[in-house]
């Protein structure tokens, strides 16, 4: 849920002007409403922030928000109530100033409990500016070998990375006449013209519709206009449109009336003037008429932009086509893209270079990644894909073909492994962020690669525009999990990745995928089930699945299994027992609840398998089982709920996983200790808990983990302490205790760690000394905690080769004036 649903901006202004008065009338009530005043003021920059980042927060996140926001609701309703009562009324009054009191305690708790420390953190870290941590990133390779290399060759490529997110948005690119054109005429469209209702932007793929929509979405004037009720929504080819209506009905009416389970009513409804007020929406992406009817909110003042390929005459009252580039705008993106200039250098040649220009046929996505496909490559490459660009027929007049055609050739110009790395891409959902940890795992298993090659090969593609690398907040410095890294893909790209994977016989092709989701598995699938599939990567995406849903196929050559679904209960394929290679099996749900898997028997026929991600479901059935998975080497558990299934001693995990190196637990918010069985893992190297809230303790007997490496306990709130067994880990060369906001010191024995060589100690606001004996840590050279704490590091003379890192401060309101 994106944290513009996040309306708690207009209510604290109004509790703001509420208590403003109480305090001038100097009633019962004065001294709560004073306290209640300073907590507010000091709120409401940071609403501010928080309704202009135009960002996703995770689900927990905005459950919080949604509960302060109503919190502050009934304090707005409390102090009417203050203000509206009589003076001599002294009974009631004495009632109204113990509920004012209990209204600030609970502001209060919100407020300087652990809820300050989560929710500014995440907002912190979903900046867009938070690149400083991204380009740590350049740092993980030193952790995945745990020694020193030279990676002077990655850095370039990663400090580039994020500066190319949008097709028009290059620094340096003087693309504004066109892009200024189109504002101007949108915004024409948009404001002051009350019978234009909804308005459109239609284009061709790559054609930056979107940018332009976003564009649109930022314009302060478009902002003031309608008041910052304004937001942005992508629906692509297969949205779940029911939950799109409740997110976008939440945010026209600031979850005033309609809960999460409560249906929505008849868009033809009798308006109700408490919603009053201009409010724009942005669809980006329509692909159905249909769709876009059930999307359409018939409520006065509200607009709405709609961005697709198409034409929807019938529902849109005006539409803007965007033009394709003129000769000067097209040169200076594709220079940008090949040169990182916005000219052509005087060592190249022009002529080529123009000619090369001519023939992308001024589409934007096409002068992007073919200009960076040919960056730094020598003269014959340019000339050689010159010819064949000149070659490129399309298939008919369609721009789309077209553009694939031309896009073509950069796919062609890479190596084979990476090609194959670029074609799984069109396994996943459109328009959705890929963990990047998913594609490092998968391609591993099925590549053969290591996971340095891997994480090169996704900068290789990133540097050469074919996928994007998304810079989540939640990134920390090194060691950091790649799942808090995503990948995304323009949508032609994607069409391309599949366009060259769906090529030959079905029952031949290497990726057997479902471009879109479906209720069912294709008939096409079905009528060539009486052969076996070759297919390496299957990729299923559908909504609930039962027993009678699925059919039997063979894959005796299947070795990465991708599950996408939306759905409360899913039935796992039992054709799962005929993939006697499986390597990697990929569970992601995309709804809004916690998925129920049934099926589990298939398990048993898992012999195979190294690595597993679980992404929303519901975890317990599954490690009550009593299949051990011999050579399950990873395991990811993001945004689920673990329950039973990790909680209290209940389950061997040491039976279930005898072999795990790596275990990943995510947002698993249900989860409060961890079963002591994890201390039997001897394999276990990297134990990673992160934004588990309501983690309260470790077992003792940690320390029997002598395998162990990292560990990352990030934003774990509720955790008071270390174990003492955390003294016995002598292989473990990583702590992270960043976040850990009520964590009391380090263990007395830590000095015993003699080859722990990083401590990340960000933000742990509890920690006031440090034990003694941390002096005998010889291997470690790198801190990284807050200036406050940052001296008493510096005083400690015996550990002269240690590197103190002040890290940003998170929990003040410094940061907004950045």
């Amino acid at each position: 849920m994106a944290v513009t649903d996040f309306f708690a901006g207009e209510i604290a202004t109004e509790l703001l002007k509420q208590l403003i008065t109480i305090c001038k009338k100097g009633a019962f009530c004065k001294s709560s409403a004073e306290h209640l005043k300073k907590d507010i003021e000091e709120l409401l920059p940071t609403i501010e922030e928080i309704k202009y980042s135009g960002v996703e927060l995770p689900q927990l996140r905005q459950v919080q928000l949604d509960q302060f926001s109503m919190v502050l609701r009934q304090g707005l309703e409390l102090t009417t109530k203050v203000l509206a009562s009589s003076r001599w009324h002294v009974y009631k009054n004495l009632q109204l100033a113990r509920k004012m009191e209990k209204l600030e305690k609970n502001v209060s708790r919100f407020l300087n409990g652990p809820m300050q420390a989560h929710i500014l953190a995440d907002v912190q870290h979903i900046r867009f500016e938070s690149t400083e941590r991204f380009y740590r990133l350049e740092k993980r390779i030193e952790n995945l070998r745990l020694g020193t290399i030279d990676d002077r060759w990655l850095k370039e490529e990663v400090q580039w990375v994020g500066k190319e997110e949008e097709i028009f948005g290059l620094p340096g690119v003087d693309l504004g006449i066109g892009m200024a054109l189109g504002k101007k005429k949108v915004k024409e469209m948009i404001i002051g013209r009350e019978e234009l209702r909804v308005v459109g932007i239609c284009g061709i793929g790559g054609s930056g519709k979107t940018t332009l929509a976003r564009e649109i979405f930022r314009d302060n004037q478009v902002r003031s206009y309608f008041k910052d009720r304004v937001f942005f929504e992508t629906v692509s080819q297969s949205p779940n449109v029911e939950q799109l209506k409740l997110k976008l009905w939440k945010q026209i009416t600031g979850n005033q009336i309609f809960g999460s389970n409560v249906p929505i009513p008849q868009w033809e409804f009798q308006f109700n003037s408490s919603f009053s007020g201009r409010t724009l929406i942005v669809l980006d992406d329509v692909w159905s008429l249909s769709v876009l009817d059930q999307l359409i909110f018939k409520i006065p003042g509200c607009k709405t932009i709609v961005v697709s390929r198409f034409k929807y005459p019938t529902v849109v009252d005006s539409t803007y086509e965007l033009e394709l580039l003129r000769e000067d705008e097209a040169m200076s993106l594709f220079c940008y893209s090949a040169f990182r200039q916005k000219t052509i250098p005087y060592t190249a040649d022009k002529k080529l270079v123009e000619q090369i220009v001519e023939e992308c046929g001024r589409l934007p996505l096409a002068l992007k990644v073919i200009g960076a496909s040919l960056r730094d490559q020598p003269q014959l490459l340019w000339t050689s894909a010159k010819n064949r660009l000149s070659r490129g027929e399309p298939i008919c007049e369609s721009h789309e073909i077209n553009l694939l055609n031309r896009m073509a050739i950069t796919v062609e110009h890479l190596s084979p492994k990476v090609k194959e790395c670029f074609l799984d891409l069109g396994s996943f959902p459109e328009d959705k962020k890929i963990p990047l940890d998913v594609l490092i795992n998968m391609w591993v298993e099925i590549h053969d690669l290591d996971e340095e090659e891997a994480f090169a090969i996704v900068i290789e593609l990133s540097n050469k525009n074919l996928l994007t690398l998304v810079k989540d907040a939640r990134a920390g410095d090194i060691c950091s999990n790649y799942h808090e890294i995503s990948v995304t893909q323009h949508d032609v790209l994607r069409d391309l990745a599949l366009h060259f994977s769906n090529c030959g016989s079905l029952n031949r092709r290497r990726r057997l995928l479902m471009p879109r989701r479906e209720d069912k598995i294709p008939k096409e699938w079905e009528r060539n089930m009486d052969q076996p599939f070759d297919a390496q990567l299957v990729s299923v995406h559908t909504g609930e699945m039962r027993k009678s849903d699925w059919f039997y196929m063979d894959f005796p050559k299947a070795e990465v299994l991708i599950l996408n679904f939306s759905s409360n209960e899913y039935f796992l394929p039992p054709f799962i027992e005929r993939m006697p290679k499986l390597r990697a099996l990929i569970l992601m749900n995309y709804g809004t609840m916690n998925t129920i898997l049934n099926n589990l028997s298939v398990f048993i026929s898992m012999e195979n398998l190294r690595s597993l991600w679980l992404e929303k479901i519901t975890v317990p059935p599954l490690l009550k089982t009593n299949f051990p998975l011999h050579n399950l080497r990873k395991v990811s558990v993001i945004l689920c709920k673990v329950n039973d299934g990790f909680n209290g001693s209940a389950t061997d995990l040491s039976h279930v996983f005898p072999q795990l190196s790596e275990l990943t637990m995510d947002h698993c918010v249900d989860l409060t200790e961890l079963p002591s069985s994890i201390c039997k893992v001897r394999s276990l190297k990297s134990l990673s808990i992160t934004n588990c809230h309501g983690l309260l303790e470790l077992p003792e007997e940690l320390g029997m983990l002598n395998s162990l490496q990292v560990l990352r306990l990030y934003a774990c709130p509720a955790l008071k302490k270390l174990p003492a067994g955390v003294c016995e880990l002598e292989r473990l060369m990583y702590l992270d205790i960043s976040q850990c906001v009520n964590l009391r010191g380090l263990p007395d024995g830590i000095g015993r760690l003699t080859r722990l060589e990083k401590i990340d100690m960000r933000e742990c606001l509890q920690i006031r000394t440090l034990p003694k004996s941390l002096v005998s840590l010889r291997s470690l050279y790198r801190v990284i905690c807050d200036e406050e704490f940052a001296w008493l590091w510096k005083e400690m003379k015996d550990m002269p080769d240690v590197r103190v890192q002040v890290a940003k401060e998170c929990f003040n309101l410094d940061w907004l004036a950045e």
